[in-house]
């Protein structure tokens, strides 16, 4: 079954600069994300499917794992409708537990093991889940939060209980703390409903992949508490195999850099669901802080043909561009086929540096959250443009509009004068937010019969239909009336040669209305060589007054959120000049 194709404009700009193979008008089949996993399983069965903790499971084993933990959760009473939480790193258990869960009908709220039980807490009161599947050492969230929500059952995995490990090694690493462990106190093991011998019992389910959620992944755009997005099976589907469109001329089957944690919707369709899509594999990492040469050598001791899918933030990048610097590995010449950098912008120098460096293919992409993840990317062939976000990905379509009132309609012209809010209309955006319809209306408009969503990105397009991002809605700041850009001051005090990474946003101020502020990590040679003062007095011979920082402060790191996004709000709730005017909680 599938729906029109959908409209996109065979005179559109970007399809001026489309790799040959890849399809302007692409169908996309109407189908659950069960039966997709089951298509996709039984057509590369004997492939490897992830490689995780020095163990290979191929896609028949992930199929049989995840038909017994559906059996499984059916007998434990998840229906259709049903919501269940994830409290997992990357590893086995999280794929299927994810698929797992959807071929019930049920609905996944992924949760990020970084956050507060309170924050957990926030979650779990708006999505209401029946049950939990965590990492044992993980419980510990849970623990100061379990006598204000309660769930139906609680399923506990130790980290390597799918691994390869002979189990007596595996019981001496664990009590020697190699291995962590941790107690969940009445919890259902894992092992025990993953590898449950007997028939296979899922109900059949009727599922309408245009409507029913999948997932529910919390965001929060630029302001206010975080708010449950409905992503339905359609969305996930689609956005997997528009991304495989993509990429034409790859020799699957390949690896996949699975350092992108997959409870953020940038790891869960490109790490989990293209790979997938494509009969590719996964090699997984679990850790919070990321090990470059754990990275690398894994990846020359794994040695996949087809090369390597590396998704990632700005910073890894960076960090492996240094590594292999020091560290040269020649057999990871040309390895690096397809290299992807989203959650935030990709300057040029990291860009050319990287694909020097090691041969490979490095673009940048761009999504959001209420688009399950990708709109755009660079094209692979080399005719990508380093500034921009890319060309939508097949099947999308994408306009400036008017950035204070959308319902003025689209705005034409190309270039910095025409200059709006990036908005999007593709297959992959979300159905709304969860019982949040205010919220809803404010990003999903209607506009000549199609569902548009406003991505609270201002920019403008180039005569090839690329975009390019000049900031955020909310994040403008307005100097004695001009519209001040963070992402462009960044951008002009990042070019400074000591200059290794910038974020700036605006502090009030009773002579201009707000100030500028940069906050900047030095150059790891200009530390103590560089102040304050001199990068002001730069500022002000190469950036307009009033873009200039009035204030430059020098810190050690630039502080990222666990996918690399710049926490430009932590820096500036922080300044004495925010918490003087506002207090603390502001």
């Amino acid at each position: 079954m599938t729906v029109p194709k959908w409209y996109v404009d065979d005179n559109s700009p970007w399809f001026k600069k489309y790799q040959d193979g890849v399809p302007k008008h692409p169908e996309f089949p109407v189908i659950s994300l069960g039966d997709w996993f089951d298509q996709k399983t039984e057509e590369f069965a004997k492939n490897k499917c992830i490689y995780f903790s020095k163990t290979f499971m191929n896609y028949r084993v992930l199929r049989k794992y995840t038909d017994s933990l559906a059996t499984s959760l059916s007998r434990l009473g998840v229906k259709k409708g049903d919501v269940v939480a994830i409290l997992l790193p990357n590893c086995f258990q999280f794929t299927i537990g994810y698929f797992a869960t959807v071929k019930l009908g049920g609905i996944v709220i992924p949760i990020n093991p970084t956050y507060k039980p309170l924050e957990i807490l926030h979650i779990l009161q708006q999505v209401k889940p029946k049950g939990l599947i965590c990492m044992d050492v993980m419980y510990g969230l849970i623990k100061p939060i379990q006598d204000k929500f309660k769930f139906d059952f609680v399923i506990s995995t130790c980290i390597v209980d799918l691994a390869a490990i002979p189990p007596a090694i595996k019981e001496q690493l664990i009590a020697d703390g190699t291995i962590p462990k941790g107690e969940v106190p009445g919890a259902i093991e894992f092992l025990d409903v993953c590898q449950k011998r007997g028939e296979i019992d899922i109900p059949e389910v009727e599922i309408d992949p245009l409507n029913d959620p999948a997932v529910y992944l919390m965001t929060g755009g630029t302001t206010g508490v975080p708010k449950p997005a409905i992503i339905t099976h359609y969305n996930c589907v689609t956005n997997a195999k528009q991304n495989v469109m993509w990429m034409p001329d790859a020799s699957h089957p390949m690896a996949c850099i699975g350092v992108i944690p997959m409870f953020h919707t940038f790891g869960m369709t490109i790490v989990q669901n293209v790979v997938i899509e494509g009969g590719d594999f996964n090699i997984l990492f679990a850790k919070r802080e990321l090990d470059l040469k754990e990275v690398v050598d894994t990846i020359v001791e794994v040695g996949p043909e087809g090369g390597v899918i590396l998704p990632g933030v700005e910073n890894l990048f960076i960090g492996l561009t240094r590594y292999l610097k020091a560290n040269p590995e020649p057999r990871l010449e040309k390895m690096f086929r397809l290299c992807v950098s989203g959650a935030g912008p990709l300057h040029k120098p990291v860009k050319d540096a990287f694909e020097a460096i090691s041969n490979g293919t490095l673009v940048e992409a761009y999504g959001l959250t209420e688009c399950t993840t990708a709109v755009s990317i660079g094209p692979f062939n080399g005719t990508d443009t380093p500034g921009t976000i890319g060309l939508p990905l097949p099947g999308v379509e994408w306009a400036i509009f008017d950035s204070e009132d959308f319902n003025k309609g689209q705005i034409t012209g190309y270039g910095i004068e025409n200059t709006g809010e990036i908005c999007v209309c593709g297959p992959q955006v979300m159905k709304g937010y969860l019982n949040r319809p205010e919220a809803t209306t404010e990003v999903l408009k209607e506009y000549e019969g199609r569902i548009w969503c406003l991505t609270g990105d201002i920019g403008y397009m180039d005569e090839y239909g690329q975009m390019v991002i000049r900031d955020r809605k909310k994040q403008m700041i307005k100097y004695k009336g001009y519209s001040v850009f963070p992402k462009e001051v960044e951008d002009l005090l990042g070019s400074h040669p000591d200059v290794m990474e910038v974020a700036v946003s605006g502090l009030p101020d009773i002579e201009t209305g707000e100030m500028v502020k940069a906050w900047v990590q030095l150059q790891d040679e200009s530390v103590g060589k560089v102040s304050s003062e001199e990068l002001i007095a730069w500022s002000k011979e190469n950036i307009t007054h009033y873009k200039c920082p009035k204030q430059i402060e020098i810190i050690n790191e630039i502080p990222k959120s666990m996918v690399g996004k710049v926490q430009r709000r932590v820096l500036q709730i922080n300044d004495p000049i925010w918490k003087e005017k506002y207090g603390e909680t502001k």
